[in-house]
């Protein structure tokens, strides 16, 4: 189901004025993108995004204000569009009466702001992107190690939280326990946090549930962190080939994003924390274009064919 943010939403938050069109408070914003319709009051309707939120600033009340009392209500009866979900006036500018009656007949919200047009419109695009975001909860426990967002997944009991504690204690930090909120962005990232409830807490089993914030200090945990590398935890299996090179890079898809996965099996003795930590430095140079994997199998590779050379 398409998320909607209500018009309602945004008066409360950036404590717009409602200049006319109350009774459309509830009507649903369901995109991030705002539009100024520059070309519209010029009377150029062909391509225009009704759906989106339209801001009016000085250039374009400045080009109405311009216009006979016939053209601007022409023009705000089509700029009042059934799918229009709301007007917004910048700078306090004052709105055409036209634009006040055909706002009150069609029940399209006129509401305005003291804050310049570009402003406001990053702001409320970074609402709105935050809001409409695409979201997902995942079982699991995300931690921010040397810089990278590690989110740990397995199975119950399999030693995430503990391991997430002993991370924290070499001073990396915890963003989420048990469930992790991902958002992602309009450009594919991924962003994890903690559901309010659990903000800071952990559970480990046989102590119960801690604050990490109270007993490590503020330095020991953070709001939200973008994901970077998933840390899948597995029980050993005997049978099973394991990686061990490094060369099968593998994913996991999260919402509608890859992410890279590290399977990493769980045994007696085995440091996950140092692992882990070890992984996250792994992944940092790889995006700084070092594989030690890749440079290991091309240095073998011209040592089987030096050795081959010499035989022949």
């Amino acid at each position: 189901m398409a998320k909607k943010v209500k018009v309602s939403e945004l008066v409360q938050h950036f404590q717009l004025e409602i200049v006319a069109g109350e009774d459309g408070l509830k009507r649903a914003v369901t995109v991030d993108d705002l539009y100024r319709p520059g070309l519209e009051m010029a009377g150029y309707f062909h391509y225009f995004p009704s759906e989106r939120v339209q801001l009016l600033g000085r250039t374009e009340i400045s080009f109405l204000n311009m216009l006979d009392s016939e053209e601007r209500k022409s023009r705000m009866a089509r700029l009042c569009n059934e799918e229009t979900p709301c007007i917004i006036l910048t700078r306090g500018l004052d709105a055409p009466q036209e634009l006040i009656d055909q706002s009150n007949e069609t029940n399209i919200p006129v509401l305005r702001s003291n804050t310049a047009t570009t402003i406001l419109s990053s702001r409320i695009t970074d609402f709105l992107e935050r809001k409409l975001a695409p979201t997902a909860t995942i079982h699991g426990v995300l931690v921010d190690v040397y810089g990278v967002g590690m989110l740990i997944t397995g199975g119950s009991g399999i030693g995430k939280s503990e391991t997430a504690l002993e991370l924290v204690k070499r001073s990396h930090r915890l963003v989420a326990d048990d469930a992790v909120e991902i958002r992602q962005t309009s450009d594919g990232q991924l962003h994890g946090s903690a559901p309010e409830l659990i903000r800071h807490l952990l559970e480990i089993r046989g102590l119960g549930i801690i604050n990490v914030m109270t007993l490590f200090g503020a330095g020991a945990v953070r709001s939200q962190k973008r994901i970077g590398l998933v840390i899948k935890l597995e029980n050993w299996q005997q049978d099973k080939q394991y990686d061990r090179l490094g060369l099968d890079e593998e994913t996991t898809r999260i919402i509608e994003t890859d992410i890279p996965l590290v399977t990493v099996p769980v045994r007696p003795g085995r440091n996950l924390a140092v692992i882990i930590e070890v992984a996250a430095m792994n992944f940092r140079l790889k995006r700084m274009g070092y594989n030690a994997a890749l440079q290991f199998t091309n240095k073998l590779t011209e040592t089987i064919a030096d050795d081959m050379d010499d035989y022949d």
